[in-house]
């Protein structure tokens, strides 16, 4: 069998052929390549390629071709494909939208984040092909509003992050309900053993294709590492996208408050940047994707949650302000840039505690990057020492901008004790047990009344007591 080198070898479709055209693709890459024709043979395959080599495309034009000459009447859910991330979903949705102009099968896209009402009533008005989110899926099947009877295609993109992520419970929920007989893709980029021994439990006979090494960077990105202090990496990124031609730039952090901060110490230089993360709401993500994207705002600062499947046109510079803990993640954030075979540049920042990292990196591609200098070279060598984690219940309410614990406004008095003074029991003269006990005397005790004189006289119980006399003052001497 001959090896295919361009679209029209694959006998694709007129219509498809035009979509790609008007993409800007003219020839496949080794994934595409070695995936469209077994996929449009209805073989389930298992895909692994580096980041940036079209894997997307890979499934995306096969089902449209096949679910295109196999159109039913019937209204239902033809094919499903699931995503970690909600970018990720909508970028996949956009591409099903892109190549299947003139086609009859509909795309949908459904994610968390937002209400629920505008998907439900696309979904309502008919949908071939749904790309989701394994959570909002499940709560629409829960609902009952989406059905998987009808479902001939299954795509797990991204496969490995999906299983690592924890959402294999969920998946293999929906994959209960999905029909016994069904064509199951599974694409990633990297394909750990045992998630490949994982993945193979959802697959029937399928054929493996691999292209690259999942290790290996793309070699037209250039790749440079700057060493410096923890305290100072906000100086070297401002004077780096000042003083570098930049087109624009993707900096990764490790964490999601510190993308906050590095967008607040950007502003502090006059340079306008935005920040994605999980934190983030669906439309806030949305509108910062869309001004980087456009070229409204140069900068964007991202944990690694838009390391995986993001296609950033023309994406000039990625930064590594903290390098990740997972050498693989590297990959995947460099492979933004220089996608397609064009040219990138990928920088990373390293300080004395980072340095197990950037080994562990520089094992993974196999060689050393390459150092450069800056006016702020590293000065402290002595890593810091990590702090015991406090129990949940010491730990403080609030952190200052160097992690440590914030004062407390008002400071805590330290509460009274109380302590109780025993007085010394005096002497009690013995009352009479009526008297002591609160009860009235019996009726056969003699009242006691004084006199003016001061004596003590008993007095006999009247049925009526007499109305006292009036006292009158009488004149003297008349």
């Amino acid at each position: 069998m001959s090896q295919i080198e361009t679209f029209e070898e694959m006998k694709l479709l007129p219509q498809i052929l035009s979509n790609i055209q008007a993409s800007g693709y003219t020839t496949p890459t080794p994934i595409q390549k070695a995936t469209i024709p077994l996929v449009m043979q209805g073989r389930d395959v298992l895909g692994c390629a580096q980041t940036g080599t079209g894997k997307t495309a890979a499934f995306a034009l096969p089902i449209l071709q096949n679910l295109h000459r196999t159109q039913k009447n019937k209204q239902g859910i033809r094919c499903l494909v699931l995503t970690p991330t909600r970018e990720l979903a909508q970028q996949i949705q956009d591409n099903f939208v892109s190549y299947g102009q003139n086609l009859r099968p509909r795309a949908c896209v459904v994610f968390g984040g937002v209400n629920q009402n505008t998907q439900v009533n696309t979904l309502e008005r008919g949908c071939d092909i749904l790309t989701a989110c394994p959570g909002r899926l499940w709560d629409l099947m829960q609902q009952g509003i989406v059905s998987l009877d009808h479902v001939e295609i299954f795509v797990l993109d991204e496969a490995d992050r999906m299983l690592d992520m924890g959402f294999i419970r969920d998946v293999r929920k929906i994959c209960e309900k999905l029909p016994e007989r069904h064509q199951t893709l599974l694409f990633s980029a990297t394909m750990p053993k045992e998630v490949e021994q994982l993945a193979m439990d959802l697959l029937h006979n399928p054929e493996t294709v691999k292209v690259d090494p999942p290790s290996s960077p793309v070699k037209a990105i250039d790749q440079s590492l700057y060493r410096v202090d923890k305290a100072n990496k906000k100086h070297l990124l401002a004077w780096l996208l000042k003083e570098e031609h930049v087109e624009n730039a993707l900096v990764f952090s490790r964490t999601k408050h510190g993308c906050d901060r590095i967008v607040r110490d950007l502003k502090r230089e006059g340079i306008d940047s935005v920040a994605i993360h999980g934190d983030k709401t669906q439309n806030a993500r949305v509108n910062a994707l869309t001004r980087f994207k456009s070229g409204d705002c140069k900068v964007m600062i991202a944990t690694d949650i838009a390391a995986r499947g993001l296609d950033i046109e023309g994406l000039s510079h990625v930064i590594n302000y903290d390098l990740p803990n997972e050498p693989e993640a590297y990959i995947h954030r460099i492979g933004r840039t220089g996608r397609a075979g064009h040219g990138g540049i990928a920088i990373s920042f390293c300080c004395i505690d980072e340095v197990k990292q950037l080994g562990q990196v520089e094992k993974l591609i196999g060689f050393r990057i390459k150092e450069k200098q800056s006016p702020w070279p590293m000065e402290v060598f002595t890593p810091t020492v990590p702090q015991p984690r406090m129990p949940r219940g010491e730990r403080p309410a609030k952190l200052d901008a160097k992690g440590n614990p914030a004062p407390e406004k008002k400071p805590q008095r330290p509460p009274v004790q109380e302590t109780r003074v025993q007085r010394p029991q005096k002497a009690s003269v013995p009352r009479p047990a009526a008297q002591s006990q609160g009860r009235q005397a019996p009726k056969n005790m003699p009242r006691v009344a004084i006199g003016k004189d001061g004596k003590m006289r008993a007095v006999q119980p009247e049925k009526s007591m007499p109305r006292p006399v009036a006292r009158v003052n009488r004149r003297r001497g008349s």
